[in-house]
């Protein structure tokens, strides 16, 4: 069984910065409801405090987590060692969603370096770290990050983009409304 803490160490904080992507987990409350598992790369992931952390979240075809923190707030994030000694470090806790143009958005955006296609924030505060041992968690190596999605989002523009999150990130794919489906006033 893997160890828990409290809160994130300084040897968890040092694991999480040399990891190239994460994992981001989220659920409905109904057993029929689907459960949703989202992979994230780029400079994107921010520790707050030793209990509060932050990613900006890039546009997509959906936004599940939106919608289910919106319903219940829970929400796991895991790194996974590809690289050097084995490792499996998960932050459990209850998450907040940031749109653009809000309070917390304009204190927390200037903590990330500006990247294309950024639709939120989502804040989770942390109840317990558990780090385990990952032996049988692959190695693989590292080449580059993908930049297929900052093009589309270079190429679609800011207000085309915000146009897209209105239209299409309302709902999760089980009808649960999003950070978006509250703030429709926000779009043109």
């Amino acid at each position: 069984m893997g160890k828990q803490f409290s809160s994130i160490l300084p040897e968890h904080q040092e694991f999480i910065q040399r990891q190239h992507i994460f994992f981001v987990g989220s659920a409905p409350l109904s057993k029929t409801g689907h459960v949703n598992l989202s992979p994230k790369g780029y400079d994107s992931f921010r520790i707050l405090s030793g209990q509060r952390v932050a990613y900006l979240d890039l546009a997509g075809s959906g936004n599940e987590t939106s919608a289910h923190i919106i319903e219940n707030g829970r929400v796991t994030i895991m790194f996974c060692a590809f690289e050097g000694a084995p490792s499996v470090l998960k932050l459990y806790g209850t998450g907040t969603v940031a749109l653009p143009d809000t309070k917390q958005w304009n204190e927390l955006y200037p903590l990330f370096n500006p990247l294309p296609g950024a639709r939120q924030i989502i804040v989770v505060d942390i109840h317990m770290v558990q780090n385990s041992c990952g032996f049988a968690v692959p190695f693989m190596t590292y080449t580059s990050e993908r930049e297929k999605l900052k093009e589309v989002s270079i190429q679609m523009g800011e207000e085309a983009l915000k146009k897209y999150a209105y239209e299409k990130n309302l709902e999760s794919i089980d009808g649960l409304p999003t950070a978006f489906a509250f703030n429709k006033s926000n779009i043109n």
